[in-house]
Protein backbone atom coordinates (compact mmCIF):
# COMPACT_ATOMS: atom_id res chain seq x y z
CA UNK A 1 0.00 0.00 0.00
CA UNK A 2 1.23 3.47 -0.88
CA UNK A 3 0.43 6.55 1.22
CA UNK A 4 1.61 9.97 0.06
CA UNK A 5 2.16 12.29 3.04
CA UNK A 6 3.11 15.94 2.72
CA UNK A 7 4.88 17.98 5.39
CA UNK A 8 2.73 18.07 8.51
CA UNK A 9 3.56 21.78 8.90
CA UNK A 10 2.11 22.48 5.42
CA UNK A 11 -0.91 20.17 5.72
CA UNK A 12 -4.53 21.25 5.80
CA UNK A 13 -4.00 24.94 5.09
CA UNK A 14 -7.67 25.28 4.15
CA UNK A 15 -8.47 24.69 7.83
CA UNK A 16 -6.49 27.68 9.05
CA UNK A 17 -9.67 29.63 9.79
CA UNK A 18 -10.59 27.12 12.53
CA UNK A 19 -7.31 25.44 13.56
CA UNK A 20 -3.92 26.85 14.52
CA UNK A 21 -0.81 25.72 12.66
CA UNK A 22 0.08 23.36 15.54
CA UNK A 23 -3.45 21.90 15.58
CA UNK A 24 -3.41 21.34 11.81
CA UNK A 25 -0.03 19.65 12.00
CA UNK A 26 -1.11 17.36 14.83
CA UNK A 27 -4.40 16.52 13.10
CA UNK A 28 -2.58 15.63 9.88
CA UNK A 29 -0.19 13.39 11.84
CA UNK A 30 -3.03 11.63 13.72
CA UNK A 31 -5.03 11.05 10.53
CA UNK A 32 -2.00 9.69 8.67
CA UNK A 33 -1.24 7.33 11.58
CA UNK A 34 -4.86 6.18 11.46
CA UNK A 35 -4.58 5.39 7.73
CA UNK A 36 -1.36 3.43 8.30
CA UNK A 37 -3.08 1.34 11.00
CA UNK A 38 -6.08 0.72 8.72
CA UNK A 39 -3.71 -0.50 5.99
CA UNK A 40 -2.94 -3.74 7.84
CA UNK A 41 -2.18 -6.41 6.75
CA UNK A 42 -0.53 -4.69 3.76
CA UNK A 43 3.07 -3.53 3.93
CA UNK A 44 3.02 0.27 3.76
CA UNK A 45 5.26 2.61 1.79
CA UNK A 46 5.06 6.34 2.50
CA UNK A 47 6.16 8.66 -0.30
CA UNK A 48 7.32 12.03 0.97
CA UNK A 49 9.80 14.85 0.60
CA UNK A 50 9.99 15.95 4.23
CA UNK A 51 12.54 14.77 6.82
CA UNK A 52 10.05 14.94 9.71
CA UNK A 53 7.48 12.88 7.78
CA UNK A 54 10.14 10.33 6.81
CA UNK A 55 11.23 9.90 10.43
CA UNK A 56 7.60 9.62 11.56
CA UNK A 57 6.81 7.02 8.87
CA UNK A 58 9.81 4.88 9.75
CA UNK A 59 8.93 5.04 13.45
CA UNK A 60 5.42 3.85 12.51
CA UNK A 61 6.88 0.82 10.72
CA UNK A 62 6.42 2.07 7.16
CA UNK A 63 9.06 2.11 4.48
CA UNK A 64 9.90 5.52 3.04
CA UNK A 65 10.40 6.37 -0.62
CA UNK A 66 12.06 9.77 -0.74
CA UNK A 67 10.63 11.96 -3.51
CA UNK A 68 11.93 15.54 -3.31
CA UNK A 69 10.80 17.92 -6.01
CA UNK A 70 8.43 15.49 -7.73
CA UNK A 71 5.07 16.82 -6.53
CA UNK A 72 2.25 14.50 -5.59
CA UNK A 73 1.82 12.87 -9.00
CA UNK A 74 5.53 12.25 -9.43
CA UNK A 75 5.85 10.88 -5.90
CA UNK A 76 3.00 8.41 -6.41
CA UNK A 77 4.41 7.35 -9.78
CA UNK A 78 7.83 6.77 -8.20
CA UNK A 79 6.33 4.81 -5.31
CA UNK A 80 4.30 2.59 -7.63
CA UNK A 81 7.46 1.98 -9.67
CA UNK A 82 9.39 0.92 -6.57
CA UNK A 83 6.64 -1.54 -5.63
CA UNK A 84 6.44 -2.85 -9.20
CA UNK A 85 10.20 -3.51 -9.13
CA UNK A 86 9.63 -5.62 -6.02
CA UNK A 87 7.10 -7.82 -7.77
CA UNK A 88 3.83 -6.25 -6.62
CA UNK A 89 1.21 -6.56 -9.36
CA UNK A 90 -1.19 -3.99 -7.94
CA UNK A 91 -0.95 -1.11 -5.49
CA UNK A 92 -3.52 0.63 -3.34
CA UNK A 93 -2.82 4.37 -3.17
CA UNK A 94 -4.63 6.02 -0.26
CA UNK A 95 -4.29 9.55 1.04
CA UNK A 96 -3.42 10.16 4.67
CA UNK A 97 -6.55 12.17 5.52
CA UNK A 98 -9.21 9.46 5.61
CA UNK A 99 -10.43 9.47 9.22
CA UNK A 100 -13.16 6.90 8.51
CA UNK A 101 -10.78 4.32 7.01
CA UNK A 102 -11.17 0.88 8.53
CA UNK A 103 -9.59 -1.36 5.88
CA UNK A 104 -8.35 -1.43 2.31
CA UNK A 105 -7.97 -5.15 1.61
CA UNK A 106 -11.46 -5.36 0.07
CA UNK A 107 -10.27 -3.19 -2.82
CA UNK A 108 -7.66 -5.56 -4.21
CA UNK A 109 -7.86 -8.56 -6.48
CA UNK A 110 -10.71 -7.33 -8.71
CA UNK A 111 -8.44 -6.61 -11.66
CA UNK A 112 -8.30 -3.33 -13.53
CA UNK A 113 -8.64 -0.09 -11.58
CA UNK A 114 -10.73 0.48 -8.48
CA UNK A 115 -11.39 4.16 -7.82
CA UNK A 116 -12.93 5.73 -4.73
CA UNK A 117 -13.90 9.38 -5.13
CA UNK A 118 -14.26 11.89 -2.36
CA UNK A 119 -17.86 12.53 -1.37
CA UNK A 120 -18.02 15.49 -3.76
CA UNK A 121 -17.03 13.14 -6.63
CA UNK A 122 -14.22 15.55 -7.50
CA UNK A 123 -11.03 14.24 -5.88
CA UNK A 124 -9.67 10.71 -5.71
CA UNK A 125 -9.28 9.39 -2.18
CA UNK A 126 -8.19 5.84 -3.01
CA UNK A 127 -7.02 4.09 -6.17
CA UNK A 128 -6.12 0.44 -6.65
CA UNK A 129 -4.12 0.16 -9.86
CA UNK A 130 -2.10 -2.54 -11.59
CA UNK A 131 1.62 -1.84 -11.72
CA UNK A 132 3.57 -1.83 -14.94
CA UNK A 133 0.80 -0.38 -17.12
CA UNK A 134 2.01 3.23 -17.13
CA UNK A 135 -0.97 4.64 -15.27
CA UNK A 136 -0.72 8.43 -15.38
CA UNK A 137 -1.65 9.84 -11.97
CA UNK A 138 -3.38 13.22 -12.12
CA UNK A 139 -4.21 14.35 -8.59
CA UNK A 140 -5.67 17.78 -7.92
CA UNK A 141 -9.04 19.36 -8.58
CA UNK A 142 -11.10 17.10 -10.86
CA UNK A 143 -8.77 14.13 -10.40
CA UNK A 144 -11.53 11.55 -10.10
CA UNK A 145 -12.76 12.19 -13.64
CA UNK A 146 -9.17 12.20 -14.96
CA UNK A 147 -8.32 8.92 -13.24
CA UNK A 148 -11.46 7.26 -14.64
CA UNK A 149 -10.54 8.53 -18.12
CA UNK A 150 -6.99 7.20 -17.69
CA UNK A 151 -8.27 3.72 -16.82
CA UNK A 152 -10.39 3.78 -19.97
CA UNK A 153 -7.48 5.06 -22.08
CA UNK A 154 -5.40 2.10 -20.93
CA UNK A 155 -8.25 -0.32 -21.64
CA UNK A 156 -8.48 -1.33 -17.99
CA UNK A 157 -11.71 -2.40 -16.35
CA UNK A 158 -12.89 0.41 -14.09
CA UNK A 159 -14.72 -0.26 -10.86
CA UNK A 160 -16.04 2.80 -9.02
CA UNK A 161 -16.51 2.02 -5.36
CA UNK A 162 -18.58 4.32 -3.15
CA UNK A 163 -17.50 3.60 0.41
CA UNK A 164 -18.83 6.05 3.03
CA UNK A 165 -15.77 5.46 5.20
CA UNK A 166 -13.30 6.13 2.38
CA UNK A 167 -15.30 8.80 0.51
CA UNK A 168 -14.84 11.14 3.48
CA UNK A 169 -11.61 13.12 3.60
CA UNK A 170 -10.81 16.27 5.54
CA UNK A 171 -10.30 19.41 3.49
CA UNK A 172 -12.79 22.01 4.73
CA UNK A 173 -13.90 23.15 8.21
CA UNK A 174 -17.26 21.34 7.91
CA UNK A 175 -15.35 18.08 7.33
CA UNK A 176 -14.14 18.28 10.92
CA UNK A 177 -17.65 17.75 12.29
CA UNK A 178 -17.51 14.01 11.67
CA UNK A 179 -14.08 13.40 13.18
CA UNK A 180 -14.03 10.45 15.58
CA UNK A 181 -13.05 11.27 19.14
CA UNK A 182 -9.56 9.75 18.91
CA UNK A 183 -8.71 12.17 16.10
CA UNK A 184 -10.17 15.24 17.84
CA UNK A 185 -7.69 15.24 20.68
CA UNK A 186 -6.67 18.76 21.59
CA UNK A 187 -3.10 19.82 21.06
CA UNK A 188 -0.98 19.04 24.12
CA UNK A 189 0.11 22.02 26.16
CA UNK A 190 3.73 23.00 25.65
CA UNK A 191 6.02 21.80 28.38
CA UNK A 192 8.73 23.86 29.94
CA UNK A 193 10.03 25.10 33.24
CA UNK A 194 7.44 26.61 35.55
CA UNK A 195 7.35 30.38 35.62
Amino acid sequence: MLVPVKSFAQAKLRLESVLSAAERSQLARRMAAHVLRAAAPFPVVVVCDNVEVAAWAESAGAEVVWCPGTGLNGAVTRGVGVLADRGFEEVVVAHGDLPGARRFDHLTGAGGVTAIPDRRADGTNVLCVPTGVGFDFAYGKGSFRRHCTEAQRLGLQLRIHHDPDLNWDVDLPEDLLRLPAHLRQPAPAPTGPPT
